[in-house]
């Protein structure tokens, strides 16, 4: 069976509601409060960009997400829903799925080297002030200018240390580079060591290219990176999934007309990304949102608020789904109206009233359409995915693991 070409069902009011192919690398945004459908929003997402043929990478967080490599079942539930919407053709059925873990214990491990991270990504992971992230830069400088390619964190801290013991000598040419400082990075390194990070750098570096891929009938491929362990550490979750934002933009070619995209990427709890982040790394990642879209890459954001995301990337996100939101407090009031006010209004309701009342797996949608424009908001069911919602087995994730071209490599 070969992947579809048109856009699938996504969500209906007494319209239905698709994503244009041609729109969905315009990025978008899921919200709503805890346990209103977000993860059963964004496996429908997936599951659509697959059948038409559009590859995906996703966090998962608790283990849900793995569902998606199993058919789903019509249970009373799903059933019940499938007849409400009146949807025809509904079908359950499995996805071609891989698995990835940072550690290498739910997944094929995903590594890079200290160099091809850089300065900037490896300050966040460290967590340095703007004079300790300086000190840093000078050191990638230094090992740059003489060919030393850092592989690993003992690799740096290797470098660290050479560069203490000739500061003198290097502050006449690169400018002051103190001992304390030297001593406040190698000491958030070791910490960073003690989390188990350490394994992530080194060789073989991951080939974005493997994300790409599709299946023999042509349905995209979901790349399911297991985040539960790594959700301890929120700097570390965050920096990593900005390096592989970075690393897709950095690699791939650009393209001047975009019929779907090559790949679309979810950044589930996306307020790790902004929290006290410094604002070059802000910046920085304002410019990859931007510029990543002309690459073929969608990148969409799953959140709480819509809030948790600044003014300046919440404009580039042109696909919206909103689930219910509380307002006890005022910062709740605020984000119910912030929330509102980014839709299109429809006249038939009030969106800030509506957003109070949504039930779970009722959502506020507005897709852009074919020109790009954003269609007016509509409240709407969503579809039920057509695999299975929640974990997979240990056992049924292993098999998948051990029978993928990645074992082992």
């Amino acid at each position: 069976m070969a992947s579809s070409t048109q856009p699938t069902l996504i969500a209906k009011s007494d319209k239905e509601l698709h994503i244009h192919p041609g729109m969905a690398n315009r990025h978008g945004l899921i919200t709503g409060a805890t346990g209103t459908g977000k993860t059963v929003s964004l496996q429908v997402l997936a599951e659509s960009f697959s059948l038409q043929g559009i590859p995906c990478f996703m966090t998962d967080i608790k283990g849900d997400l793995s569902g998606v490599a199993r058919a789903g079942s019509l249970n009373a539930k799903i059933s019940e829903r499938v007849l409400k919407m009146g949807l025809e053709g509904y079908e359950n059925r499995a996805f071609s799925v891989v698995f990835f873990d940072v550690f290498g214990e739910q997944g094929h491990p995903m590594r890079t080297t200290i160099s091809e991270m850089g300065p900037l990504l490896i300050s966040r992971l460290l967590n340095l002030n703007d004079t300790q992230s300086g000190i840093l830069n000078i050191v990638f400088r230094i090992a740059d200018e003489n060919g030393m390619l850092l592989l690993d964190l003992k690799d740096l801290n290797a470098m660290l240390g050479y560069v203490g013991n000739n500061r003198k000598e290097f502050t006449t040419s690169h400018g002051h580079i103190s001992a304390a400082s030297i001593g406040a990075i190698k000491r958030n390194l070791m910490i960073l060591e003690d989390q188990g990070i350490g394994q992530f750098f080194g060789e073989t570096a991951f080939d974005v290219h493997d994300l790409l891929k599709t299946d023999a009938e042509g349905m995209g491929v979901l790349n399911i990176l297991a985040a539960d362990r790594l959700m301890h550490s929120p700097r570390v979750y965050s920096t990593f999934l900005l390096w592989l934002l970075s690393e897709l933009y950095d690699q791939l070619p650009e393209e001047t007309h975009i019929e779907q995209p090559k790949l679309v990427f979810f950044f589930d709890e996306a307020h790790m990304l902004f929290t006290d982040a410094p604002r070059v790394l802000q910046e920085k990642v304002e410019q990859v949102i931007r510029l990543i879209r002309s690459k073929g890459v969608g990148v969409y954001f799953v959140t709480q608020n819509p809030l948790d995301v600044p003014d300046s990337v919440l404009s580039q996100l042109g696909n919206r789904i909103q689930h219910a939101l509380r307002a006890y407090t005022p910062r709740e009031q605020k984000a119910v109206k912030a929330a509102a006010t980014t839709f299109r209004q429809n006249p038939a309701f009030d969106t800030e009233a509506v957003i109070k009342e949504l039930g779970v797996g009722e959502g506020l949608v507005s897709f852009l359409d074919g020109k790009g424009v954003p269609a007016m908001v509509e409240r709407a069911m969503v579809c039920p995915p057509c695999a299975q919602i929640g974990p997979i087995s240990k056992e049924e994730r292993n098999d998948i693991i051990s029978n993928s071209t990645l074992y082992g490599v």
